[in-house]
């Protein structure tokens, strides 16, 4: 048993033959990828990777486990049977970020191929396949946790590992990305959480859900989601130098198919990426290398009623300053339908006193979030227009719209 310390869950403990796994080469590479892509460009402190994140997901997973166990230990097998599958969930977490390229979605922009195909492709290299027999652990079934494969014989392990809401990967990297980033509000009550879930039948399959006790939690965790993507995952800044990478990796990549063999794929990081950047002379790259910030933010709507505002702003800008604006727009639903459910399914499942209720009957604030959040962003790049003139023209946009004080205060945001 090796202990390692982290920050987020202190120890977490593995076994000899996860350990074995963690040192295969496609894991020790998540070291070299780090968790929020360019978020360290706005928050300096925010470098850690997908290996500490692959770490914390485990031992939110595990933690989960032994509490659904311990409210019901029926609920996997004989004491054999739940050691097969807690076997299948930690090594399942382990790899579940495994497929992810340099920078992540910037790069899965550009390559064209979700990091869930080359996970399938990982999975049955040797080294892997290997390493999770001697666990015995089959890659198939890994990948279908991953994958969220609806045909998966083990529904709770699916929902730990891909859920639509209640998964150990959520759980983690909402406390770690808070934690390195400094932003408070992503915080949530774990503890209250992960020992409020529980296992339900619903339309004949096993879901997970949450004890009435546990809807205060719930309500903070969709909180910290949102919070996180408003703050940090959106963040003015982190999007115009992901959109200045994504133009800098086209260079380093001119025939992205050159990276379909896994083998070639897997020897690329971020630390390849700067140095194929190191000395290009190209704006692009000096833009990344340097933190030069090629854009300006004119304004910004985080809300579908300012949608009106946001095209009027969009098109006036557009006229004046033609291919030199940029519109950004980002939507994300902050509570999701179980995965394969109907429209008319449950987000979660909440146990009260009256029976099982859809969690948007437990919770008000739940009921007013779910759904989708959106966020637009309206930039120029600097060398081809005049930022006072884009913002003022905004300013006067809104004031002519009706506009309230989010769109006539744009430009107040700092660089």
């Amino acid at each position: 048993m090796k202990r390692i310390f982290d920050p987020i869950h202190h120890f977490i403990e593995l076994d000899d033959g996860e350990i074995e796994l963690l040192n295969t080469a496609p894991l020790q590479r998540l070291r070299r990828l780090r968790q929020l892509g360019l978020a360290y460009l706005a928050f300096p402190a925010a470098e850690h990777t997908r290996f500490g994140h692959a770490l914390g997901a485990l031992a939110a997973g595990d933690r989960v486990l032994e509490s659904l166990r311990h409210r019901d230990p029926a609920l996997f097998g004989d004491a054999l049977e739940f050691a097969a599958q807690r076997r299948l969930l930690r090594a399942s977490l382990l790899l579940h970020d495994v497929g992810h390229g340099p920078f992540s979605h910037a790069c899965e922009a550009v390559l064209a191929v979700q990091h869930e195909t080359r996970t399938r492709a990982i999975l049955a290299l040797p080294e892997i396949r290997d390493a999770l027999e001697r666990i015995g652990v089959e890659p198939s079934a890994v990948l279908g946790l991953i994958t969220g494969d609806p045909e998966s014989p083990f529904p709770i392990l699916r929902e730990l590992v891909s859920g639509p809401n209640l998964d150990a990967d959520r759980m983690d990297y909402l406390l770690r990305d808070s934690y390195f980033s400094g932003v408070v509000s992503g915080r949530y009550d774990a503890d209250q959480l992960m020992g409020s879930l529980r296992a339900f039948e619903s339309g004949g399959r096993l879901v997970l859900g949450v004890d009435g006790r546990g809807v205060v939690a719930l309500e903070s965790f969709v909180l910290a989601r949102y919070m996180m993507f408003s703050t940090v995952y959106f963040h003015h800044t982190t999007r115009q130098f992901e959109r200045i990478l994504q133009a800098a990796l086209r260079e380093v990549w001119p025939d992205p198919r050159k990276l379909d063999p896994i083998e070639e794929f897997l020897e690329w990081d971020d630390f390849r990426i700067f140095e194929s950047l190191r000395f290009s002379p190209s704006m692009v790259a000096r833009a990344v290398r340097e933190r030069r910030t090629l854009y300006a933010l004119v304004t910004e709507f985080n809300a579908e009623r300012d949608l009106s505002v946001f095209e009027a702003c969009y098109a006036a800008l557009r006229e004046r300053f033609g291919d030199a604006v940029w519109a950004d727009t980002q939507e994300q639903l902050m509570h999701r339908l179980p995965l394969g459910a109907e429209s008319d399914a449950p987000t979660v499942l909440v146990s009260t006193r009256g029976g099982l209720v859809d969690a948007r009957e437990a919770s008000d604030l739940i009921a007013r979030i779910t759904g989708k959040a959106y966020w637009r962003k309206l930039y120029v790049e600097r060398s081809r227009a005049d930022v006072a003139e884009a913002r003022a023209l905004c300013r006067a946009v809104a004031a002519s719209s009706g506009g309230r004080s989010l769109a006539a205060a744009a430009g107040t945001r700092k660089e």
